[in-house]
């Protein structure tokens, strides 16, 4: 009532701000934040970013962005925009389909926060229930595709199938075959980026009919069943050809044809891929959506993104994790099978869940009724006297029109999206279509009214006998036993219950940023008007998408100081893919296609020798000092010999190491004089908003992490964002389309995801995240982060080495400590530390990068104080913790930390030389709210020697101890 009361005769301004999105964005209040910066020794936000950030970097002006908007104001205007959107019938197909989302799966997994908050499952304790829904979708994959082995999904169907070239590539024993077939009935954005990826790496692409396909010297082919226009080929002799040939065969697949259709992997076929779009993920004016990936068993070592596996605990009970964790591109670097280290978990598991959902039965009874309506429209279009393309069919045909434009025009009426070419017309069927849709898509199509029953009689099934599928599939008793929606939500509940995410508590992953994820800025995701548009759909019908992802650009460009931003890239590894292809676009425009060399920090990201690799660059490290900042001198003489080709220098600002580093316009200028460009990784991006622009610091292009900086969540290791920002002379390099113009330059390029503008579905995120901050709330976000950050720092310094400050002996919005010297005295490794963490109810810090035995401590500016301090209390106890261990109070290898963490079985069967309380409630927060891992420590040398990627029988469940 006092807070009420005091706003008597308050300003209206004042009263206007009751709904004041900054305040709620940001963790601390503002007699805490003074606390903290009383802490520091400083006297405002403004004085901690005047010593710690360099003055020569620092903007002078406020943002040019809009002023805060509440989260109401934000929304209204927001389906002002959505409501320009034109939701039509599609029938364009071409890898997206519209598709009913089960409701129990969209209200408790996509629309969750604790699915849709947590991390990548780096640490598998606290991630059991996400590894089992991967587990489902690798299992469902592999059931359906015929194939040995599947990863936990890649970006798009059309990534997957540049990675399935590169894996042909590495895996032919063709080994003097430069040259990749595609069947030239690919969807043309497959062929698209492929095409983009072979130039890069040097290797040549012959298009052709699939009959051709065996003609060639080749190390691999591609080969697509279904083909864009409909027709089911029997690809088992062309595939027999291909390994006479010494080949690898690649085939891209529709998901839901599979159901009736035989399994490439039983015609042969060494890799087989595709989109997971239409297991209920809406089509989102093109992503995200998970890709799916198989191959053989041989080729495991070859294999893109992750892969989940199956091990077991310490007490010997089974537990996932994810598998061959050596291959991770921070380990590989250039060498890397792909840059690619995001998959698509949040749209995985959807897929995998909308498996489990209908079962073997449902998903037959969807592809028959699919199939049976798309056989009665082309029986209809033949008693019309059409001429078909096709003579076979899942759910696509073909036809060749003798009025287009009557079509066209009927089309149009009738507000019905089909796909034209030339003279030809195409649909596809799917899901959501029902019988008064096909009645109204006969009659676009011919002109005529039908009797949909009769021709139901007529009409028989164009699918080969031959290509019939014989085979069964989703046996595992996960998809068999979850029938009624009560068995369905109670498994998606107990599976979520397994899984730390940011609804439980602060996640201080260095360079991850997991920040506050708001409501409001979620809510948009599955509104129709953003969910349910086709990304190749008529330009008339996305004003709305348009409009908004404008703004968005207007506002990132001024944000970074870059003068045109990209959104094609759909993730930061393709984003940092996307700016490297640029900047040599750029070269070869000018004529100095020679330059190839990249200059890397030794700090860098994984992704960063990766992405260089992949864009056909030459990898040369650059030392840093002792203090982690980029070693001058060594870049400069490197910089200076390499001249004649120098391409780019990829650095990471702030460093990779948390700090600001002073000489980084310098560093800048090194390179340029040189001859060669700058490409700032923007992973760091949450340090610089509004108090410095990369595009004024000196740098050419950057990619921004939108699912970092910009709010969109982590998904528990997918989805992302990673436009691009260039300058000026760049931007006619950025990735172009192949089916549908990217608005506002004349792309030179070819695309690097499978649609136009990535995963336009999740965009709305953050431009609702930057019009509710504004340009006062973007900056003292900033600052937050940044105070946060130095609070951490200056209360575990005491406790813990500080690797690198910069200057003032400030870090920017993260730090690393040093556990080194504790591991050698005493035994207790960054590991063990990482798993007593969960016993406090915390994930734990970046583990060992980017220096090994160290934790990287990023806590963003949504975290408040009390989850700081619980957070440093939890350090400095357990910092005590290994005092006991010094001193021999506690066993060396019998302790808290090295059993670490304690779950609710161990309290069963106490075998422990010290106490219940000890292990499992070391601290208040604890007692008052504890959050049980589900298994103990994961032994990692098992999983790795006995892989296992497929769901465990039903009993190794029920057996466990």
């Amino acid at each position: 009532m006092a807070d009420t009361l005091s706003l008597k005769g308050a300003p209206l301004q004042q009263l206007q701000q009751s709904d004041d999105f900054v305040r709620r964005h940001l963790g601390p209040r503002e007699d805490e934040i003074q606390e903290m910066l009383e802490e520091l020794k400083l006297s405002s936000l403004d004085d901690l970013v005047d010593k710690a950030v360099p003055h020569k970097i620092q903007i002078n002006a406020p943002l040019a962005v809009e002023e805060s908007r509440s989260e109401a104001e934000t929304l209204k205007y927001l389906k002002s925009l959505a409501d320009k959107n034109v939701i039509a019938k599609s029938y364009i197909g071409m890898g997206y389909y519209d598709t009913i989302t089960p409701t129990v799966i969209l209200r408790n997994v996509l629309e969750n926060p604790g699915w849709y908050t947590a991390y990548t499952p780096y640490q598998p304790e606290i991630a059991q229930g996400r590894l089992e829904a991967i587990l489902n979708f690798q299992q469902m994959t592999m059931d359906l595709t015929g194939m040995e082995l599947a990863s936990a999904s890649l970006l798009d169907e059309a990534t997957a199938a540049a990675e399935a070239m590169a894996l042909a590539k590495r895996s032919s024993k063709n080994k003097k075959s430069n040259s990749f077939f595609v069947d030239e009935k690919v969807f043309p954005q497959t062929l698209d980026v492929v095409q983009t990826r072979a130039e890069h790496y040097g290797w040549d692409v012959i298009v052709g009919p699939v009959t051709e396909a065996t003609s060639h010297d080749v190390f691999g082919a591609l080969l697509q069943y279904t083909d864009v226009n409909g027709q089911v080929t029997d690809l088992e002799p062309i595939i027999s050809k291909l390994h006479d040939n010494k080949a690898i065969a690649c085939v891209g697949a529709d998901i839901m044809s599979l159901v009736m259709l035989k399994a490439p992997g039983e015609m042969g076929a060494d890799v087989v891929f595709g989109s997971a779009q239409r297991f209920g993920v809406p089509m989102g004016f093109g992503g995200p959506h998970a890709a799916f990936f198989a191959t053989r068993d041989a080729f495991k070592r070859s294999l893109p993104g992750r892969i989940i596996g199956v091990s077991v605990d310490t007490r010997g009970n089974q537990a996932m994790r994810m598998a061959m964790q050596t291959r991770e591109q921070h380990i590989r670097r250039e060498k890397a099978t792909s840059n690619i280290c995001t998959a698509q978990v949040l749209l995985a598991n959807i897929a995998g869940f909308y498996a489990v959902y209908h079962g073997k039965k449902g998903l037959t009874t969807i592809a028959n009724r699919i199939h049976r309506y798309t056989t009665i429209v082309a029986k209809a279009l033949q008693n019309a006297g059409l001429e078909l393309v096709n003579d076979s069919w899942f759910d696509t045909v073909t036809f060749k029109a003798k009025d287009m434009d009557a079509v066209q025009d009927r089309a149009k009426a009738a507000l019905v999206n089909l796909r034209y070419d030339g003279d030809k017309v195409s649909f596809s069927i799917d899901e959501a279509k029902n019988q008064t849709d096909i009645e109204e898509l006969i009659e676009v199509l011919t002109g005529a009214k039908a009797d949909v029953l009769e021709l139901d009689s007529e009409a028989k099934s164009s699918i080969p006998a031959s290509l019939e599928r014989t085979s069964d599939f989703l046996t595992h008793p996960t998809f068999n036993d979850y029938y009624s929606e009560t068995d369905m939500l109670r498994y998606l509940k107990r599976l979520e219950n397994k899984d730390f995410s940011l609804a439980h508590g602060m996640i201080p992953l260095g360079s991850c940023t997991m920040k506050l994820n708001a409501t409001s800025e979620m809510i948009p995701v599955t509104w129709p008007e953003f969910a349910n548009i086709h990304p190749f759909a008529p330009e008339e019908q996305t004003t709305g998408y348009l409009d908004m992802i404008k703004e968005l650009e207007a506002d990132l460009v001024e944000i970074t100081g870059y003068d045109f931003v990209s959104m094609q890239p759909n993730s930061g590894a393709q984003g940092e893919y996307a700016g490297l292809l640029a900047i040599k676009k750029y070269f070869e425009s000018i004529g100095e296609e020679h330059r190839n060399i990249c200059l890397i920090p030794s700090s860098a990201h994984g992704t960063n020798p990766a992405s260089a690799q992949m864009a056909g660059m030459k990898v040369v490290i650059v030392k840093c000092d002792e203090k982690g900042n980029v070693d001058v001198e060594d870049l400069e003489a490197k910089a200076v010999e390499l001249k004649d080709n120098l391409a780019a220098l990829m650095v990471t600002y702030p460093s990779t190491h948390g700090v600001f580093e002073e000489e980084i316009k310098h560093i800048c200028q090194i390179v340029h004089d040189n001859g060669g460009q700058v490409y700032m990784d923007g992973a760091n991006m949450n340090a610089q908003v509004g108090i410095s622009k990369p595009g004024e610091i000196g740098s050419d292009v950057s990619h921004l992490n939108l699912h970092k900086t910009f709010a969109i969540p982590h998904g528990g290791g997918g989805p992302g964002m990673g436009p691009i920002g260039v300058k000026k002379h760049l931007a006619p390099f950025v990735s172009g389309h192949a089916v549908r113009k990217v608005h506002s330059v004349e792309a030179r390029d070819g695309a690097v995801s499978a649609a136009p503008y990535g995963s336009g579905m999740i965009l709305p995120i953050s431009w609702a995240y930057i019009k509710m901050l504004g340009r006062e709330g973007l900056r003292k976000s900033t600052e937050v982060a940044l105070l946060n950050a130095n609070y951490l720092k200056n209360k575990l310094a005491p406790h813990y080495p500080v690797l690198y400050m910069g200057r003032n002996d400030k870090v920017a919005h993260e730090c690393i400590i040093d556990l080194r010297q504790i591991k050698a005295e005493t035994g207790i490794s960054e590991v063990d530390f990482a798993k007593r963490l969960m016993d406090y109810g915390f994930h734990a810090p970046t583990m060992s990068f980017p220096v090994a035995g160290t934790f990287m401590i990023e806590p963003t500016e949504s975290e408040s104080k009390y989850e700081l301090d619980r957070f440093i209390n939890a350090m400095v106890s357990i910092r005590q913790e290994v005092e006991k261990v010094r001193s021999g109070e506690w066993d060396a290898e019998n302790n808290p930390l090295k059993n670490a963490p304690h779950t609710q079985s161990d309290i069963r069967n106490w075998d422990k030389p010290y106490s219940i309380t000890e292990a499992v409630y070391p601290s208040p927060s604890t007692i008052e709210s504890k959050f049980w891992p589900t298994v103990n420590r994961i032994d990692d040398v098992y999983g790795d020697r006995n892989l296992i990627c497929s769901c465990p029988s039903i009993e190794s469940y029920q057996d466990q101890d």
